[in-house]
């Protein structure tokens, strides 16, 4: 992940898990990101969901930046399992959250 921060996916996996309560802010927070964030943030949860390899991770952005017909906040948060998808991608890439997650809590 290039632009991504891993403390910025570990946000929308907390605001995700809080549902109905966080929506407004999870959206927010969604469309505030750039481009490039949102694409690898998709691409993040699409690796969790096994749609994409990790080793695909930059095909993943490339399909999400292509295909990115709707907004990605509405995208993403009606994905079933988001902070489940999110938390597994970032693990299939390498990447220990458990800091960010201490840093948010």
């Amino acid at each position: 992940m290039n632009e991504l921060a891993p403390a910025t996916a570990v946000q929308v996996i907390l605001l995700a898990r809080e549902g109905a309560i966080a929506a407004k802010e999870l959206r927010e927070f969604i469309d505030a990101l750039n481009t490039d964030e949102k694409a690898e943030l998709t691409a993040v949860a699409w690796i969790g969901r096994g749609s994409f390899d990790v080793e695909d991770f930059d095909e993943a952005v490339a399909t999400a930046m292509s295909e990115a017909t709707t907004p990605t906040s509405d995208y993403l948060m009606g994905m079933p399992h988001l902070p489940e998808n999110l938390e597994a991608g970032l693990e299939a890439l390498g990447i220990d959250v458990t800091g960010e997650e201490e840093d948010l809590l």
